[in-house]
Order: C-alpha cells, then sequence, then structure tokens
C-alpha cells in the first residue's frame, strides 16, 4: 500500500540495472503500461527496443507537467568547446500516466536542482542559454550551452570557450 501512494521503489517488471549507489525516489505508472521512475541519478524511461534508459538530470532541458501528462525535452551532447558542452535540444516526448503519485514533483525539484546558475545571452541569429549544472555521481558542475536554432556556430563555440575559461580561472 505504500507504494501505491507513495510511488516509491523499482518497478517489478523493470529489466534495467540501477548503480549500486543509485536509488529510487518516485515511480509512476504509464497508461498503457509500462513506467517512469525518478532515481538519485536521473529519469528512467521506456524505449521500444532495449528496455527502460535513464537520462541524466543534467541533461533534461525541459519538464512540464499539466492534465495528467509529464512532457520532457532531453538534450544531448553535440560537442564541446573548450570546457563547455554544447547541448542540442529533441523534440518533446509525452508521457501520460496513469496516477502521478510524486513523481512531477520529484522531477521538478531534481531538474531545478542540478542548476546551480543560468544565463541568457544574445548572439549572432538568435542566442543560447549557459547554464552550470551539477552531473549526478560527479563533483563540481559542469558548463552546458545551449543555442538556438540557427544562432551562427562558431560565435557559439567561441563564447563558449571563452565564458568556460573565464569560469576556470575564477575558480582557481
Amino acid at each position: 500500500m505504500w507504494r501505491r501512494f507513495f510511488g516509491g521503489g523499482v518497478p517489478a517488471e523493470f529489466t534495467g540495472e540501477l548503480d549500486p549507489e543509485e536509488h529510487v525516489v518516485a515511480t509512476a505508472r504509464l497508461r498503457g503500461g509500462g513506467h517512469l521512475f525518478a532515481s538519485s541519478l536521473g529519469l528512467w524511461v521506456p524505449t521500444d527496443d532495449n528496455g527502460p534508459r535513464r537520462v541524466g538530470w543534467h541533461l533534461i532541458s525541459k519538464a512540464t507537467w499539466g492534465n495528467g501528462t509529464l512532457e520532457l525535452v532531453e538534450a544531448v551532447e553535440t560537442g564541446t568547446a573548450g570546457e563547455a558542452v554544447l547541448l542540442t535540444d529533441q523534440r518533446p516526448v509525452r508521457y501520460v500516466l496513469e496516477q502521478a503519485n510524486k513523481l512531477p514533483d520529484a522531477v521538478h525539484a531534481r531538474v531545478n536542482g542540478s542548476i546551480r546558475s543560468r544565463h541568457r545571452r544574445e548572439l549572432p541569429g538568435g542566442g543560447a542559454w549557459f547554464v552550470q549544472r551539477k552531473v549526478p555521481g560527479r563533483d563540481g558542475v559542469v558548463l552546458q550551452v545551449r543555442a538556438d536554432p540557427g544562432t551562427d556556430e562558431e560565435t557559439v563555440r567561441r563564447v563558449a570557450a571563452e565564458v568556460a575559461a573565464k569560469i576556470r580561472d575564477a575558480l582557481q
């Protein structure tokens, strides 16, 4: 009964493998079958082919909750610029939850909790978000740069490398 109301623990049909120090903080059953669950290291999502996979909290650009649906925008690492990691957002994915339990709150807290600072900068052709994030299971923070579509890529790389160097120098 405890799991029913609070949504904790690994679902019985889970076929993935948690890291030794990873623990589950919330689960929710999906309408149509399957589960989403939040762990200390990320959000486990179902896949069509290889069972569930974990999306690190630092790679969730946006998570919104409404009308029984959790919508996620996952980012992928597309390169580096100095010590900065360049990201590109993927298309939003919607998960319809049968019973939300505490999953939306856990996702919100973990995604926002990974952000140490954020700043938007306008650049030729658009702009970019510069976000310092804590990566679960690692010490320190990483500078992530997510440019708007159409923003000049060389400018993004140059500015990202400069910002990363300034942060490194300030910490020494």
